[in-house]
């Protein structure tokens, strides 16, 4: 057999793929893909990671903005450091 064909991937494990991709989409953009192609979901998903991506820049922009108002030797700030060591 020939190495391109052993790396093949079937269909039987695409499905697989596609529907534990589906899973792990929040249920209101899964409502709108249960029967939807391979791609539209693809599509769906790409438009959920970017959406996160924006999620974590506001999240971190507000963080940078509330330590730049505390005081750096306080417990918060303290707490806050620890946090994002973890």
């Amino acid at each position: 057999m020939s190495s391109s064909r052993r790396n093949r991937i079937t269909d039987e494990e695409i499905n697989d793929l596609i529907s534990k991709l589906q899973s792990l989409l929040p249920e209101s953009r899964r409502r709108n893909t249960s029967r939807a192609s391979a791609s539209k979901l693809l599509k769906e998903t790409c438009s959920y990671i970017k959406s996160l991506h924006r999620e974590v820049d506001d999240l971190s922009d507000r963080l940078s903005e509330l330590m730049a108002t505390m005081d750096n030797n306080s417990p918060q700030a303290e707490i806050i450091r620890s946090l994002l060591r973890s």
